[in-house]
């Protein structure tokens, strides 16, 4: 069954299951009276819901619809850190003024990840029984260790160690957990991913394609052991998923548009389809109301010749953004540049000057009559770029600046148009292009926040002023190394279950 006819399927089945939803609004406490005013009562229940391979099928399409909710705050991870800005929200985090209490994004982010671990764990507390397929069953099994490691992580990474449940729902139970440690979590998100990676197929065809494959199992495993410095291990994961069937689309503008979605360089992606599932972003990033490029992200751009523009001959003052990595203006819109057909003035992008291309459908040389506001445009979760540049991050660490790790780093390179890596770096200085080639290749998809975070400079690159293109400071920021790399557990969700603690120097 297709992602994008899931809307179609739940309404024909009209389930009706707490646990099914359970999460939904779990932040680990008692559910809301409004919550079951909602759900549906008429058709199934958990008495005769988990029958038929109809059932099966559903639920788990119910566990990737959970992934729609990242439009919310996955782009927008850019907005703390130095590539992006956003003035109407991330303002707290960003100033390093948050506190338990002030933004809800981060019981928004929790609620969300948990309703997709509650929806799993329904399912896998339920799928043995049920008389289908075998093969299908296995293969759903492993799609749901694969979303409930997705999901995990998310909880991990921000928040620390938090509640593991593996169990089928019970907020009784489960309400009152306290925090497991951050290790036990991502244990367990490695164990699942280990076997959503042995049962999961490593392609599909027709209807099925955007489901979780086994390069998506791996590609995220190899995530996590980057995160967690295990650079051999997660080398070797990356490795696996390079042995695969993937490979660089040819063109990396035409790579984020609606025409080319799964093509060889995606592994996972969030799955929209109109007009029942789409997105705004192509009114939020084209109309300042998002993510705004900031001119430390432009700025980092190197020349053609592979050298910073304070020393290449190729930089002029007067053009300063000629010449540069191709990928610069087939990301971001400036100022005296091609974008929906017209020039782009300098006063279009008033927030910091620039604007994103990347996540809008908007053609360079195409005009448009009126601005799109919904996008079905699917969001990409791995691609194989990443799987290269994780690669050559972990094996660099690991073994140092051998062949393999410039033959990585060369293809996405060639790629872009720019020229290879100078050959004979020291790891050091290998581990810098690799940074640098992270941020510039990975701009604008939210994920240059989790580096900062993992590599430890944020303490670093955001305790400072963010400037506009014009060099007026738009905002002052603020990174506490001694709190900052975990959010704050929201105030409500230690409110509704008192058994969790909160993360340090945050109160409650």
């Amino acid at each position: 069954m297709s992602l994008s006819n899931i809307n179609n399927h739940l309404k024909r089945m009209k389930i009706n299951s707490i646990k099914l939803a359970l999460l939904s609004i779990l932040t680990l406490s008692s559910c809301s009276d409004s919550f079951l005013d909602t759900v549906p009562t008429d058709t199934y229940n958990e008495e005769n819901f988990w029958k038929t391979e109809a059932h099966v099928v559903s639920a788990i399409n119910g566990c990737y619809a959970v992934t729609r909710g990242y439009k919310d705050y996955k782009l927008n991870l850019d907005n703390i850190s130095p590539n992006s800005y956003n003035q109407s929200g991330q303002i707290q985090l960003a100033e390093g003024k948050h506190d338990a209490g002030n933004d809800d994004w981060f019981n928004s982010i929790w609620k969300l990840n948990y309703q997709g671990v509650g929806r799993v764990n329904n399912l896998l507390a339920n799928i043995e029984p049920v008389n289908m397929d075998a093969a299908l069953k296995k293969r759903i099994t492993g799609e749901a260790l694969f979303l409930r490691a997705l999901f995990y992580f998310d909880l991990a990474n921000y928040f620390g160690g938090v509640p593991l449940i593996l169990d089928g729902p019970s907020l009784e139970e489960q309400g009152k957990l306290p925090r497991n440690k951050q290790s036990e979590v991502l244990s367990q998100i490695l164990t699942d991913l280990t076997n959503a990676a042995a049962a999961l197929p490593v392609s599909y065809s027709g209807a099925d394609k955007g489901r979780a494959t086994r390069g998506a199992a791996l590609a995220l495993k190899a995530r996590v052991l980057l995160h967690e410095s295990r650079w051999a291990e997660a080398a070797q994961s990356a490795k696996e998923v390079m042995q695969l069937n993937y490979s660089l689309f040819a063109d990396y503008r035409q790579l984020f548009m609606i025409a080319n979605e799964g093509n060889p360089e995606v592994i996972f992606d969030v799955q929209f389809a109109a007009p029942d599932y789409v997105h705004g972003w192509n009114l939020t990033l084209d109309l300042q109301l998002n993510v705004a490029p900031l001119p430390d992200l432009v700025n980092s751009y190197l020349m053609k010749d592979g050298l910073p523009s304070d020393t290449s001959p190729l930089f002029n003052a007067a053009k300063p953004y000629e010449n540069r990595d191709p990928r610069l203006l087939k990301t971001i819109a400036m100022p005296g540049y091609q974008f929906k057909g017209v020039t782009v003035s300098d006063t279009k992008y008033y927030s910091t000057g620039f604007g994103y291309k990347k996540y809008t459908t908007y053609e360079d040389d195409t005009k448009y009559a009126s601005d799109v506001t919904n996008s079905a445009l699917n969001f990409i979760v791995l691609r194989y770029a990443d799987v290269l540049l994780m690669y050559a991050e972990a094996q660099n660490e690991a073994v140092g600046a051998e062949a393999s790790v410039y033959e990585a780093l060369n293809k996405i390179r060639k790629r872009a148009g720019m020229p290879d890596v100078t050959p004979g770096l020291s790891k050091d200085d290998l581990r810098k292009v690799i940074r640098l080639e992270r941020r510039i290749e990975l701009a604008g998809e939210g994920l240059y926040y989790d580096d900062i975070r993992r590599w430890k400079t944020a303490e670093v690159v955001m305790n400072t002023k963010a400037y506009n293109s014009k060099g007026t400071v738009i905002q002052t920021r603020s990174f506490n190394r001694d709190r900052d790399y975990l959010w704050p557990l929201h105030s409500i969700v230690i409110e509704q279950n008192p058994a969790l603690e909160q993360n340090p120097g945050y109160s409650k």
